[in-house]
């Protein structure tokens, strides 16, 4: 294939980037150039000024004879490599969120918890710099960590990006007056508790997206939906993604895949007065007594019960340093 006789000069790798190199069996891995530095592995050396200046898509061969392939991180390798004190939305429910969820060119968006910022990327990528992304979060740490990781993700912080840290059902009224959201993004443990705000701030036509792990937090915020009587019927999903091996006719499906990793449950708003269509349901035996209700719905809902893990203490603080890095080593070759 014959090559271009001039290389854009966007396409040109730079101090301060980040890059990734996989080696020929597939292993990746991520580091920020800086003049002068050496990238180590077992198997050799690598200089950062050997790729710094040079178009992506190369391939380098370290000092024990082993070749990478260079490439800028697409999303998704930035996303599982990226410093993490909450866990993050995974780009396959990221993509569906994006598109069932109609994110679109200038809209403005409202997301809650920021987490560690996978999600708002996806947001800030699909509104574009005429739309806005105002994120709420709970914890000024997980806030900090994700305000950290957007600015290395889009080389500075966006302008058209904002956190509040807080409940979002009390801050929400305070940001944002009634009508003037299109969509608003629940990834929390509980979002059947700030339906009101939501569906207060959401202008007729704008959805609501929840994003939760278990099926009692599915089953309570879809009830929960259908009761405030200001949305359409609830659409419930999960997705799962499994991959190939394709070598020659050696065809056939991957023994891994990426299974179950949170369920999505999308809701358009009503207009204010118009009750929406009640589904048409098929008889059901007898109703479920008080006591299987009350284990359903009792119980307080914590990420430790639903298995979620949470960075803590000496780790919650490493990750914290580690948000944002790329940044200041652009500073510091500038």
């Amino acid at each position: 294939m014959t090559q271009p006789e001039t290389i854009p000069a966007a396409a040109v790798l730079r101090a301060g980037e980040k890059i990734q190199l996989t080696d020929p069996k597939g292993r990746m891995h991520t580091i920020v150039l800086a003049a002068g530095e050496v990238f180590h592995t077992h198997k050799g050396l690598i200089g950062h000024d050997e790729i710094i200046g040079r178009p992506e898509g190369i391939v380098v061969t370290n000092s024990g004879g082993v070749d990478f392939q260079v490439f800028r991180p697409f999303y998704e390798d930035f996303v599982l490599s990226m410093p993490r004190g909450a866990a993050v939305v995974y780009p396959k429910d990221s993509g569906l969120i994006v598109t069932l969820g109609d994110i679109r060119p200038g809209a403005t968006v409202v997301e809650a918890g920021v987490g560690s910022g996978a999600l708002s990327i996806a947001l800030l990528r699909a509104v574009g710099p005429e739309g806005r992304v105002h994120s709420f979060e709970l914890r000024e740490e997980f806030a900090e960590i994700a305000a950290g990781n957007i600015a290395d993700f889009f080389d500075g912080r966006p302008e058209n990006w904002a956190v509040s840290v807080g409940d979002l059902a009390e801050r929400l009224p305070e940001e944002f007056a009634p009508g003037t959201v299109d969509r608003v993004v629940l990834d929390m443990l509980t979002p059947w508790t700030v339906l009101e705000s939501v569906s207060t701030a959401l202008a007729p036509g704008g959805a609501v997206v929840a994003y939760v792990a278990t099926v009692p937090q599915l089953s309570r915020f879809v009830e929960a939906v259908r009761a405030s009587g200001c949305f359409s019927e609830p659409n419930a999903m999960e997705s799962m993604v499994r991959g190939w091996h394709v070598d020659g006719l050696a065809v056939r499906p991957d023994h891994r895949m990426i299974a179950h990793t949170g369920f999505l449950v999308i809701a358009r708003r009503m207009a204010p007065g118009s009750a929406p269509l009640e589904k048409k349901k098929r008889p059901q035996g007898a109703p479920a007594s008080p006591a299987d209700v009350d284990a359903w719905t009792g119980g307080e809902v914590t990420e430790t019960a639903i298995g979620t893990r949470v960075a803590t203490g000496k780790k919650l603080r490493r990750v914290m340093r580690e948000a944002g890095r790329r940044l200041e080593h652009k500073e510091e070759e500038r």
